[in-house]
């Protein structure tokens, strides 16, 4: 196994980033604008999308809690 450098890594990682933090943004704007949820309440989607922040939380608030209006 070789010792990798970081810029051969970049080219993937920085677009990863800009999503990640695209789709926490949009899904904590959504919580905040937005009263219903199918599953829990706003302080638990927040908790959820906040501490699972690696893409998972918020795509399981987009999955589980949005309610379609």
């Amino acid at each position: 196994m070789t010792n990798m450098d970081i810029t051969e890594v970049l080219p993937f990682l920085i677009p990863l980033v800009v999503v990640q933090f695209a789709l926490l943004g949009y899904a904590l704007w959504h919580i905040l604008t937005h009263k219903n949820y199918r599953y829990g309440n706003r302080t638990v989607w927040i908790v959820v999308v906040l501490v699972g922040m690696q893409f998972i939380g918020p795509i399981l608030y987009f999955i589980l809690g949005r309610e379609e209006s």
